[in-house]
């Protein structure tokens, strides 16, 4: 029994600290297939074998709601802690090589997401793809901004040489 409660309140733990929740089926996988994948998600997220009771009663008490219909048969989630949209695409890309992961839904922003809408995150760019085109995007706009300021500067000594040197001819 005390066991059970160490168990529970490890996964509300992770539920609570956790940026994201992807509940995966893993039937059929051996263990060198979970490794892998443990390996592959490893940057953004752990990945963990499940008890389905267990885990309603933590994702109860830690405030999530509606997981309850994606846990039934073998379970094991992966608790994302980093960038939500990357462990999409790690599992996504494992489960098309390994077709015995099925992925049954998640958790992200205050919302249970379905396994569709998993999908859609994966097909999501990443952050640091964001932040790459924003800082590009914001180059370009210094370069036109810097561009612009300079064009008058050099319109006017380009004007005062063209004055200078016909006054020199004239001269």
């Amino acid at each position: 029994m005390a066991n059970k409660e160490a168990s529970v309140a490890e996964l509300t733990e992770k539920f609570q600290s956790s940026a994201a929740v992807l509940l995966t089926e893993y039937r059929g996988l051996t263990v060198a297939q979970l490794k892998e994948l443990r390996k592959n998600l490893s940057a953004n997220a752990t990945y963990a074998v499940v008890k389905n009771t267990l885990t309603k009663i933590a994702a109860g008490k830690a405030g999530i709601a509606g997981l309850d219909d994606q846990l039934a048969g073998p379970s094991a989630i992966a608790f994302v802690h980093g960038d939500a949209v990357s462990a999409a695409k790690a599992m996504r890309d494992f489960a098309k090589a390994n077709p015995l992961l099925v992925v049954k839904g998640g958790y992200f922003d205050g919302k249970v997401l379905s396994a569709d809408e998993v999908k859609k995150l994966a097909d999501l760019e990443t952050r640091e793809v964001l932040l790459a085109k924003f800082a590009g995007a914001a180059k370009a706009s210094l370069f036109g901004a810097a561009y612009l300021f300079n064009a008058p500067l050099s319109k006017a000594v380009r004007t005062v040489d063209a004055l200078r040197a016909k006054q020199e001819s004239a001269n």
